[in-house]
C-alpha cells in the first residue's frame, strides 16, 4: 500500500525541468496547498511521511491569555485532508520530524521532545522522550566583532535559562538533533527512535548561535548531510546560515542575509532555507550562493489566508514538490503595520522542485 501512495504523491507533481546549470538562478513561482482548518492557527512546523506522502502540522499559537491558546498537530492525507489531529492546548509547537514510524515534535511550552505514531488518532496522547534544561552558564559567552576600521566591538550575551527549543533534524542512526534559539546550543539525543531513558548531550554552544537581532530567535532550523559529517543551522534573527562538523565544533558563516532564516531543509544537494522576513524560500549550494528562489507575498485572499507566502517558516518534500507553511505570526506591538495582523486563515503552500546542478 505504501508503495501505491507513493507513486500517487509523485503523480500529483508536474514534471520536472530540465537540469539547470551551475550558472543559473532560478524564480520560482507557489501555488496554494490547502486552507488550514478554522480553528488551526500559525503553522510554524512541517513535515511528511516519505512512504505515504501525508503531511504533519503543528502551530505556535501564542496569543495572551494562555487559556485562548489552541495548539494543535495536524496529520493530513497526501491532497490535504484532515484526517487527525491532538490538542496540546497552551504549549506551542516548533520543531516537527518524521523518524522510524513515528513523527517527532518539539513541545515549545513544556520544553519536551514527544513523539505520536505516524498514524495517530484524534485524541490520542503524545509520549514524552526528552526534557530540556536550563544550562550553566545560562549565556554561550561573548561574541567579538572585527569592524573595517580595525576596532572591534563586544556583544555581551544574557539569557534566563530558558531552553526555546527549535529546530529538529534525525541522522540516519536516529540520533536527534535540537537547537536551542536563546541559550546558543546544539543539543544531541542519542538512539532517540530507541533510547529508554533518553539522555540530551549539548553537542556545541557558541555565540554565533544567539542573536541580538530585531528577530529574538538565534539558532533555528537544522538540517544534516551525513555524507559531508556536517550539521547546517539557521541564525534567524542575524539571517545566517551557519555550518560545523556534525561531530561538534566551532560553527563557521556559509550565508549571510537570508534575513529570518527559519526552516530549513537539505535536499538533493542544496540548501532550502525559509526565509521568513522576505517572503520566500531561497535555496542556497554547497559555498552559500543563492540558486533559487520561491514565492513572494500576493495580499490576503478572500477567504482570509495569504496569497503566496507570508512569513514562511518551514518546508517539507512531498515527491517532487515543496511545501511552505504560512506561519504569518505579527511580531511588533505596533498595531497595523504587519500584514500578518490581516490573517484570519492560514494555509500551505507548494512549488515544483526544479531540477538544478548543485555543484
Amino acid at each position: 500500500m505504501n508503495k501505491i501512495l507513493g507513486a500517487i504523491v509523485l503523480a500529483l507533481a508536474s514534471p520536472l525541468a530540465a537540469a539547470q546549470s551551475a550558472d543559473s538562478h532560478v524564480r520560482i513561482e507557489t501555488r496554494p496547498f490547502v486552507t488550514l482548518p478554522e480553528d488551526f492557527r500559525h503553522p510554524e512546523s512541517l513535515a511528511t511521511d516519505p512512504d505515504s506522502g501525508e503531511v504533519y502540522v503543528g502551530s505556535f499559537d501564542s496569543r495572551e491569555p494562555a487559556t485562548a491558546r489552541r495548539n494543535q498537530l495536524i496529520r493530513l492525507s497526501p491532497d490535504g485532508r484532515l484526517l487527525a489531529r491532538a490538542d496540546l492546548g497552551a504549549t506551542p509547537i516548533t520543531g516537527l520530524a518524521y523518524a522510524d514510524g513515528a513523527i517527532y515534535f518539539l513541545n515549545f511550552g513544556a520544553s519536551k521532545l514527544q513523539r505520536l505514531p505516524a498514524k495517530f488518532a484524534t485524541g490520542q496522547s503524545p509520549e514524552d522522550i526528552a526534557s530540556f534544561a536550563a544550562l550553566t552558564p545560562p549565556a554561550p559567552g561573548d561574541r567579538l566583532i572585527a569592524n573595517p576600521d580595525g576596532s572591534q566591538d563586544r556583544i555581551v550575551y544574557g539569557s534566563a535559562g530558558f531552553p526555546a527549543i527549535n529546530g529538529l533534524a534525525f541522522d540516519e542512526a536516529g540520533n536527534a538533533y535540537v537547537s536551542d534559539s536563546f541559550q546558543g546550543a546544539i543539543y544531541r539525543i542519542p538512539r532517540a527512535t530507541t533510547c529508554r531513558p533518553c539522555k540530551v548531550d549539548v553537542l556545541v554552544r557558541d555565540p554565533l548561535l544567539v542573536t541580538t537581532g530585531a528577530l529574538p530567535f538565534g539558532a533555528n532550523g537544522i538540517a544534516i548531510d551525513a555524507t559531508a559529517g556536517l550539521l547546517y543551522v539557521n541564525n534567524a534573527g542575524d539571517g545566517r546560515v551557519l555550518r560545523l562538523p556534525l561531530a561538534g565544533g566551532k560553527p563557521d558563516v556559509l550565508a549571510e542575509s537570508v534575513y529570518g532564516a527559519d526552516g530549513l531543509l537539505l535536499h538533493d544537494g542544496l540548501l532550502w532555507v525559509a526565509s521568513n522576513q522576505v517572503d520566500a524560500v531561497v535555496a542556497l549550494d554547497s559555498r552559500g550562493l543563492v540558486r533559487a528562489r520561491a514565492g513572494h507575498f500576493d495580499g490576503i485572499g478572500p477567504d482570509g489566508a495569504p496569497r503566496g507566502l507570508l512569513f514562511p517558516a518551514a518546508t517539507a518534500v512531498q515527491g517532487r514538490r515543496m511545501l511552505v507553511a504560512n506561519l504569518a505570526l505579527p511580531l511588533t506591538p505596533r498595531e497595523g503595520d504587519e500584514w500578518e495582523e490581516k490573517v484570519t486563515r492560514w494555509n500551505l503552500v507548494q512549488f515544483d522542485i526544479p531540477q538544478i546542478d548543485p555543484r
